[in-house]
Parts: C-alpha cells; structure tokens; sequence
C-alpha cells in the first residue's frame, strides 16, 4: 500500500477520532478498508456503552464480520488512530486482519511494538503487516491535548471543591 493511501485512510480514521472526543470518549477511531473500500467505521464508546470492549478496533471488527458476513477479514486493512492493545491486537489477530495500520503509538498499553508485540508474535498462526507511525504525530496530538482538557477540568473541580468548602476553625 502506498504512504498516501494508508494517510487517506488514517485521515478518516482521525474523524472518527474526534468524534469519540465530542462525544466525551478517549479519541480512538479506527477503519477497516477492503478493496480500496471503508466496510467499517468505528470510535471508542467505552463510556457510552459502559463496555471494557468497546474499543474502536473491536468495534470496526464487529461491523466489518456483520458486513462481510464472516468472522475471517482476509484481504482487509484496519487503520487506528492508536497502537492497539492487547486486547485488539488479539482481536485482529483471530479475525485475520492482513494489515494493521496505526498511527499514536503507546507506550503504557502497545502490543505492535511499544509494551510487546503480539500483532507479530512468532508463535502465533497468524501475523498481518504492520505499518506503524502513519499520521503520528496528528493523532498523537489529538491524544494529548484530550487528556490534558481532561486533566484541567478535574483541576478545576478539585479547586472549586476546595473553594466551596467551609472553613474548619469556623
């Protein structure tokens, strides 16, 4: 695959991205494409759907088996904003996924390189391409200043809090 199309694809992958971010989710948006085609869009809903497995990864792949009606995504491509954990790695891994593109990588939960690496674990009976780094630094941004929105309003609420507190000598 060409760098411009894994980032037309990144690109579209980061729309679902800050649309998880709209919605008060972590700003992780995957695709899966076949045949030059997106089959599959997908953001975190983790909050939402009060779901540990609701991840963007796991999610594209849920929709791209419903639409492919298979559990097997051979000659499909998944593209995500963030390197998949361990759990979505596996999750690629089972459903045959032939490439995986991402973008952030991460360094407290990465399974394609960053903690471990179980995308290309030798020992597993299959391994897609990695392509990793593709947009990083944009989707990494969009990351990061999530977060640090997130840690100034719990700042804040921890001052108003202090504030709103009566004075204990009275």
């Amino acid at each position: 695959m060409s760098a411009a199309v894994d980032e037309r694809w990144m690109r579209v992958a980061l729309d679902a991205a800050r649309a998880a971010a709209l919605a008060g989710e972590v700003p992780v948006g995957a695709v899966v494409v076949r045949d030059a085609e997106a089959i599959a869009i997908a953001a975190n809903r983790t909050i939402r759907d009060q779901d540990a497995t609701a991840h963007a990864e796991t999610l594209a792949v849920r929709d791209a088996s419903a639409a492919l009606a298979s559990w097997r995504l051979d000659g499909c491509t998944l593209y995500v904003t963030l390197e998949p954990c361990a759990m979505c790695a596996g999750a690629l891994v089972l459903a045959r996924v032939d490439r995986v593109v991402f973008g952030a990588w991460d360094d407290k939960a990465g399974m394609a390189g960053s903690v471990a690496d179980l995308l290309r674990h030798p020992r597993l009976n299959h391994r897609p391409e990695v392509n990793a780094g593709v947009l990083a630094a944009e989707c990494g941004e969009l990351l990061g200043a999530f977060f640090r929105a997130r840690r100034a309003d719990t700042a804040s609420r921890a001052e108003a809090r202090l504030v709103d507190t009566p004075d204990a000598s009275g």
